[in-house]
């Protein structure tokens, strides 16, 4: 369905919004025009670009982040670039889960249906272990899987009932491998990715689809947030590994459209994920031996 076509009002979300994400249904594939997609981490970098790439084609967006201020402006900015997409936000502090719940409950009080959600919020932290801020380690833990888990859980059954949707879960190519000083970080990734790819053949057959984006090095404020003062003169990773978040965000919708289990953004952390997908585990602990602890490949949002 065109977004034109048929134009979706708040009182007519239920089937309208879920509609036009079927088109594609009975192939495999889904349509995202004039979806109705939630995104978490919205206010900054991956999830803010995310927004902005949606914004032409979807016909509503919910907007989730701490920063309301932040998403009072994207709102803003989307709406007078697409005067006919509804635009929805909502501040939550995903580490805590009375936040998370308090979503899904005001999603169920505005009847806002989700054809797309989007677990993109996540937090990152660089520096060895053992120094590591035990409330900066809970708040990942919180973050990167506990919201995940539960806001998918919260909004699935309502997905699998309209026998439509996908799940687009951000996660990274820290998740293939062990990085010492990334630690915690490329552990919560790692069970996102395989949290996916579990999901994913839970649901074959449902009409519900679901996607890893893994990308490698990002330009976002992840490095900002999660790098330790003691840490400030760690080099970054080879300019040449990284992506933008342009290119990470059209990677993951394209991947979501086309029904893929799992993207890599960029060809070359492509061609080193498969070299990693292929090395025996004893030389990849050597090779992770050799690394700085502030170890390179993050992605990360605003939560």
């Amino acid at each position: 369905m065109k977004r034109d076509a048929r134009r979706c009002f708040p009182a007519a979300a239920g089937n309208c919004r879920l509609a036009a994400c079927a088109t594609r249904a009975q192939s495999g594939l889904v349509n995202l025009n004039g979806c109705s997609a939630l995104i978490t981490g919205a206010s900054a970098g991956i999830g803010r670009e995310f927004a902005h790439q949606l914004a032409p084609r979807a016909g509503t967006l919910i907007l989730v982040a701490r920063r309301l201020d932040r998403l009072e402006q994207i709102r803003d900015e989307l709406t007078a670039q697409n005067p006919n997409l509804n635009v929805h936000i909502h501040s939550a502090d995903l580490s805590k889960q009375d936040d998370v719940s308090g979503l899904g409950d005001w999603l169920e009080r505005e009847r806002i249906s989700i054809d797309l959600l989007i677990n993109n919020a996540g937090l990152g932290d660089r520096g060895a272990f053992a120094t590591s801020e035990p409330t900066r380690v809970s708040d990942m833990l919180s973050v990167n899987i506990v919201a995940l888990t539960l806001l998918t859980r919260r909004l699935l059954p309502r997905m699998i009932a309209a026998k439509r949707g996908a799940i687009l879960n951000v996660s990274s190519s820290a998740s293939f491998l062990p990085l010492p000083g990334l630690g915690v970080y490329a552990a919560t990734k790692a069970y996102v990715s395989s949290f996916s790819e579990a999901l994913r053949t839970e649901l074959r057959g449902t009409g519900v689809t679901v996607t890893a984006l893994c990308p490698g090095p990002v330009h976002t404020e992840f490095d900002s947030v999660a790098r330790r003062a003691e840490d400030a003169d760690q080099r970054p990773a080879p300019a040449f590994t990284y992506v933008t978040t342009k290119e990470v965000v059209r990677a993951g919708l394209e991947a979501v459209e086309a029904d893929r289990a799992i993207v890599i953004p960029g060809a070359v952390m492509k061609l080193a994920m498969f070299i990693v997908r292929l090395t025996p585990m004893p030389l990849l602990r050597l090779a992770s031996a050799s690394t700085s602890p502030s170890s390179r490949m993050a992605s990360s949002s605003d939560s």
